[in-house]
Protein backbone atom coordinates (compact mmCIF):
# COMPACT_ATOMS: atom_id res chain seq x y z
CA UNK A 1 0.00 0.00 0.00
CA UNK A 2 3.10 2.08 0.15
CA UNK A 3 3.42 1.52 -3.30
CA UNK A 4 0.35 2.14 -4.35
CA UNK A 5 -0.01 5.08 -2.29
CA UNK A 6 3.18 6.96 -3.00
CA UNK A 7 2.62 5.98 -7.08
CA UNK A 8 -0.40 7.64 -7.77
CA UNK A 9 0.24 10.61 -5.55
CA UNK A 10 3.28 11.37 -6.86
CA UNK A 11 1.68 11.60 -10.20
CA UNK A 12 -1.12 13.48 -9.37
CA UNK A 13 1.83 16.20 -7.47
CA UNK A 14 3.96 16.31 -10.43
CA UNK A 15 0.81 16.93 -12.56
CA UNK A 16 -0.80 19.81 -10.49
CA UNK A 17 2.69 21.08 -10.54
CA UNK A 18 2.95 21.53 -14.29
CA UNK A 19 -0.61 21.98 -15.52
CA UNK A 20 -2.56 23.96 -13.18
CA UNK A 21 -3.31 26.58 -15.48
CA UNK A 22 -5.02 23.60 -17.63
CA UNK A 23 -6.69 21.94 -14.51
CA UNK A 24 -7.91 25.56 -13.73
CA UNK A 25 -9.32 25.96 -17.02
CA UNK A 26 -10.82 22.38 -17.28
CA UNK A 27 -12.24 22.81 -13.18
CA UNK A 28 -16.09 23.32 -14.81
CA UNK A 29 -16.36 20.31 -16.80
CA UNK A 30 -15.01 18.16 -13.76
CA UNK A 31 -16.87 19.62 -11.60
CA UNK A 32 -20.08 18.39 -13.30
CA UNK A 33 -18.83 15.04 -13.85
CA UNK A 34 -16.44 14.83 -10.62
CA UNK A 35 -17.52 11.59 -8.89
CA UNK A 36 -17.58 9.58 -11.83
CA UNK A 37 -13.85 10.39 -12.29
CA UNK A 38 -12.94 9.81 -8.46
CA UNK A 39 -14.71 6.26 -8.90
CA UNK A 40 -12.89 5.78 -12.46
CA UNK A 41 -9.63 6.59 -10.75
CA UNK A 42 -10.23 4.45 -8.02
CA UNK A 43 -11.14 1.25 -9.64
CA UNK A 44 -8.90 1.46 -12.79
CA UNK A 45 -5.53 3.00 -10.76
CA UNK A 46 -5.98 1.73 -6.65
CA UNK A 47 -8.17 -1.24 -7.44
CA UNK A 48 -6.33 -2.62 -10.47
CA UNK A 49 -2.84 -2.27 -8.68
CA UNK A 50 -3.31 -3.32 -5.49
CA UNK A 51 -5.49 -6.55 -6.51
CA UNK A 52 -2.04 -6.92 -8.47
CA UNK A 53 0.15 -6.56 -5.60
CA UNK A 54 -0.97 -8.69 -3.57
CA UNK A 55 -1.92 -11.45 -6.27
CA UNK A 56 1.79 -11.55 -6.39
CA UNK A 57 2.15 -12.36 -2.86
CA UNK A 58 0.19 -16.12 -3.73
CA UNK A 59 0.96 -16.16 -7.70
CA UNK A 60 4.08 -16.29 -9.78
CA UNK A 61 4.51 -13.13 -12.36
CA UNK A 62 4.23 -15.97 -15.24
CA UNK A 63 0.48 -16.26 -13.68
CA UNK A 64 0.18 -12.44 -13.38
CA UNK A 65 1.52 -11.76 -16.71
CA UNK A 66 -0.67 -14.27 -18.83
CA UNK A 67 -4.09 -13.56 -17.24
CA UNK A 68 -3.84 -9.50 -17.91
CA UNK A 69 -4.05 -11.21 -21.10
CA UNK A 70 -7.47 -11.60 -20.67
CA UNK A 71 -8.27 -7.73 -19.92
CA UNK A 72 -9.32 -7.20 -24.08
CA UNK A 73 -12.06 -9.50 -23.03
CA UNK A 74 -13.19 -7.97 -20.21
CA UNK A 75 -12.97 -4.96 -21.71
CA UNK A 76 -15.25 -6.08 -24.39
CA UNK A 77 -17.68 -7.14 -22.06
CA UNK A 78 -17.77 -3.78 -19.92
CA UNK A 79 -18.70 -2.28 -23.30
CA UNK A 80 -21.69 -4.55 -23.83
CA UNK A 81 -22.97 -4.19 -20.43
CA UNK A 82 -22.82 -0.27 -19.94
CA UNK A 83 -23.27 0.62 -23.27
CA UNK A 84 -24.45 -2.02 -25.56
CA UNK A 85 -21.98 -2.19 -27.94
CA UNK A 86 -22.74 -4.31 -30.75
CA UNK A 87 -20.50 -8.03 -30.51
CA UNK A 88 -20.69 -10.13 -33.59
CA UNK A 89 -20.18 -14.14 -33.46
CA UNK A 90 -16.57 -13.94 -34.46
CA UNK A 91 -15.68 -11.79 -31.18
CA UNK A 92 -18.14 -13.97 -28.98
CA UNK A 93 -16.12 -16.89 -29.94
CA UNK A 94 -12.97 -14.93 -29.10
CA UNK A 95 -14.19 -14.25 -25.75
CA UNK A 96 -14.94 -18.26 -25.49
CA UNK A 97 -11.45 -18.99 -25.96
CA UNK A 98 -9.78 -16.11 -23.90
CA UNK A 99 -12.11 -17.10 -21.01
CA UNK A 100 -11.13 -20.68 -21.45
CA UNK A 101 -7.10 -20.28 -21.74
CA UNK A 102 -7.88 -17.33 -18.30
CA UNK A 103 -9.57 -20.76 -16.53
CA UNK A 104 -7.00 -22.89 -17.44
CA UNK A 105 -4.39 -20.59 -15.72
CA UNK A 106 -6.75 -19.94 -12.51
CA UNK A 107 -6.70 -23.54 -12.40
CA UNK A 108 -3.23 -24.33 -12.86
CA UNK A 109 -3.84 -26.66 -15.54
CA UNK A 110 -5.73 -29.24 -14.16
CA UNK A 111 -9.67 -30.16 -14.68
CA UNK A 112 -10.03 -31.32 -11.43
CA UNK A 113 -9.34 -28.21 -9.92
CA UNK A 114 -12.11 -26.34 -11.63
CA UNK A 115 -14.84 -29.20 -10.97
CA UNK A 116 -13.97 -28.61 -6.86
CA UNK A 117 -13.70 -24.51 -7.41
CA UNK A 118 -10.09 -24.83 -6.41
CA UNK A 119 -8.44 -21.27 -7.50
CA UNK A 120 -5.04 -20.24 -6.52
CA UNK A 121 -5.93 -16.99 -4.22
CA UNK A 122 -3.30 -14.82 -6.04
CA UNK A 123 -4.98 -16.03 -9.59
CA UNK A 124 -8.60 -15.18 -8.27
CA UNK A 125 -7.00 -11.15 -7.31
CA UNK A 126 -6.24 -11.16 -10.92
CA UNK A 127 -9.20 -11.81 -12.46
CA UNK A 128 -10.35 -9.08 -9.68
CA UNK A 129 -7.76 -6.73 -11.26
CA UNK A 130 -8.46 -7.48 -15.13
CA UNK A 131 -12.28 -7.43 -13.88
CA UNK A 132 -11.83 -3.90 -12.28
CA UNK A 133 -9.41 -2.60 -15.24
CA UNK A 134 -11.84 -3.78 -18.27
CA UNK A 135 -14.37 -1.84 -16.41
CA UNK A 136 -12.35 1.32 -15.61
CA UNK A 137 -11.45 1.14 -20.20
CA UNK A 138 -14.86 0.67 -21.24
CA UNK A 139 -16.02 3.92 -18.62
CA UNK A 140 -13.31 6.06 -20.17
CA UNK A 141 -15.53 6.62 -23.01
CA UNK A 142 -18.11 8.66 -21.02
CA UNK A 143 -15.21 10.95 -19.67
CA UNK A 144 -16.33 14.78 -20.10
CA UNK A 145 -13.85 16.21 -23.07
CA UNK A 146 -11.14 17.97 -20.83
CA UNK A 147 -7.11 17.73 -21.63
CA UNK A 148 -5.50 14.53 -20.62
CA UNK A 149 -3.53 16.55 -17.85
CA UNK A 150 -6.42 16.93 -16.17
CA UNK A 151 -8.11 14.13 -16.82
CA UNK A 152 -5.23 12.56 -15.57
CA UNK A 153 -4.73 14.23 -12.43
CA UNK A 154 -8.50 13.75 -11.52
CA UNK A 155 -7.67 10.14 -11.98
CA UNK A 156 -5.33 10.43 -9.79
CA UNK A 157 -6.86 12.04 -6.80
CA UNK A 158 -9.23 9.54 -6.54
CA UNK A 159 -6.90 7.06 -6.87
CA UNK A 160 -4.81 8.74 -3.90
CA UNK A 161 -8.17 8.88 -2.04
CA UNK A 162 -8.97 5.34 -2.72
CA UNK A 163 -5.23 4.20 -1.18
CA UNK A 164 -5.12 6.25 1.85
CA UNK A 165 -7.67 4.21 4.26
CA UNK A 166 -6.21 0.87 2.39
CA UNK A 167 -3.14 2.09 3.84
CA UNK A 168 -3.90 3.34 7.22
CA UNK A 169 -5.33 -0.56 7.71
CA UNK A 170 -1.98 -2.44 6.78
CA UNK A 171 -0.43 0.15 9.31
CA UNK A 172 -2.83 -0.31 12.04
CA UNK A 173 -2.08 -4.19 11.18
CA UNK A 174 1.67 -3.54 11.47
CA UNK A 175 2.32 -4.47 7.64
CA UNK A 176 4.14 -1.20 6.22
CA UNK A 177 7.06 -1.94 4.75
CA UNK A 178 9.18 1.36 4.16
CA UNK A 179 10.75 1.23 1.10
CA UNK A 180 14.92 0.70 1.15
CA UNK A 181 16.95 2.40 -1.76
CA UNK A 182 16.00 0.00 -4.19
CA UNK A 183 12.76 0.01 -2.84
CA UNK A 184 12.89 3.52 -4.23
CA UNK A 185 14.38 2.94 -7.56
CA UNK A 186 11.31 0.62 -8.04
CA UNK A 187 9.20 3.35 -6.68
CA UNK A 188 10.78 5.91 -9.20
CA UNK A 189 10.60 3.60 -12.31
CA UNK A 190 6.89 2.66 -11.35
CA UNK A 191 5.61 6.40 -11.11
CA UNK A 192 7.51 7.85 -14.43
CA UNK A 193 6.71 4.87 -16.82
CA UNK A 194 3.81 2.64 -15.98
CA UNK A 195 2.01 5.26 -13.81
CA UNK A 196 2.71 8.62 -16.00
CA UNK A 197 3.56 7.89 -19.54
CA UNK A 198 2.00 4.39 -19.98
CA UNK A 199 -1.16 5.50 -18.42
CA UNK A 200 -1.32 8.86 -19.95
CA UNK A 201 -0.81 7.06 -23.57
CA UNK A 202 -3.12 4.51 -22.81
CA UNK A 203 -5.87 7.09 -22.09
CA UNK A 204 -4.92 8.90 -25.51
CA UNK A 205 -5.40 5.54 -27.53
CA UNK A 206 -8.85 4.83 -26.08
CA UNK A 207 -9.47 8.44 -27.15
CA UNK A 208 -8.03 7.85 -30.99
CA UNK A 209 -9.19 4.58 -31.66
CA UNK A 210 -11.92 3.58 -28.97
CA UNK A 211 -11.89 1.04 -26.03
CA UNK A 212 -12.16 -1.97 -27.52
CA UNK A 213 -8.99 -1.81 -30.04
CA UNK A 214 -7.29 -0.45 -27.71
CA UNK A 215 -8.21 -2.88 -24.90
CA UNK A 216 -6.70 -5.43 -27.94
CA UNK A 217 -2.85 -4.12 -27.25
CA UNK A 218 -3.06 -5.55 -23.72
CA UNK A 219 -2.34 -9.08 -25.23
CA UNK A 220 1.30 -7.87 -25.69
CA UNK A 221 1.72 -7.95 -21.60
CA UNK A 222 1.43 -11.77 -20.96
CA UNK A 223 4.22 -11.84 -23.98
CA UNK A 224 6.11 -9.29 -22.08
CA UNK A 225 5.53 -10.49 -18.77
CA UNK A 226 6.40 -14.19 -19.57
CA UNK A 227 9.45 -13.01 -21.53
CA UNK A 228 10.86 -11.53 -18.29
CA UNK A 229 9.33 -14.09 -15.71
CA UNK A 230 11.50 -16.44 -17.11
CA UNK A 231 14.44 -14.67 -17.52
CA UNK A 232 14.77 -12.28 -14.83
CA UNK A 233 12.85 -13.91 -12.10
CA UNK A 234 13.62 -17.47 -13.46
CA UNK A 235 10.43 -19.15 -13.06
CA UNK A 236 9.19 -21.96 -15.02
CA UNK A 237 7.09 -22.12 -18.18
CA UNK A 238 5.03 -24.81 -18.17
CA UNK A 239 2.82 -26.73 -20.69
CA UNK A 240 -0.95 -25.18 -19.57
CA UNK A 241 1.21 -21.83 -19.24
CA UNK A 242 1.65 -21.91 -23.39
CA UNK A 243 -2.23 -23.79 -23.77
CA UNK A 244 -3.59 -20.90 -21.97
CA UNK A 245 -1.48 -18.02 -23.62
CA UNK A 246 -2.32 -19.48 -26.89
CA UNK A 247 -5.94 -19.61 -26.71
CA UNK A 248 -5.94 -15.82 -24.90
CA UNK A 249 -4.04 -14.35 -27.81
CA UNK A 250 -5.82 -16.78 -30.55
CA UNK A 251 -9.60 -15.44 -28.87
CA UNK A 252 -8.07 -11.95 -28.89
CA UNK A 253 -7.07 -12.11 -32.56
CA UNK A 254 -9.99 -13.55 -33.46
CA UNK A 255 -12.38 -10.76 -31.52
CA UNK A 256 -9.94 -8.27 -33.21
CA UNK A 257 -11.13 -9.78 -36.62
CA UNK A 258 -15.01 -9.77 -35.59
CA UNK A 259 -14.94 -6.13 -34.92
CA UNK A 260 -12.89 -4.76 -37.74
CA UNK A 261 -15.19 -7.06 -40.16
CA UNK A 262 -17.72 -4.97 -38.06
CA UNK A 263 -16.65 -1.79 -38.63
CA UNK A 264 -16.29 -2.47 -42.46
CA UNK A 265 -19.98 -3.39 -42.91
CA UNK A 266 -21.07 -0.02 -41.67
Amino acid sequence: MVLATIRWASVMVVLYLFSRKQIAADWPAIRSRLCYLLILGALGFTVFSVALYYALVYTTAINASILQGGMPLFVFAASFILFSSRIGVEQAVGFVFSFIGVLVIAMGGELSRLIDLDVNFGDALMLVAIIAYGIYTAALRSKPSIHWTSLMFTLCVGATLAALPMLGFEAARGETIVPDLRGWAAILYIVIFPSLIAQVFYIKAVELIGANRAGLFINLLPLWGALLAVTALGEAFLLYHAIALVMILAGISLAEFGGRKSGRRK
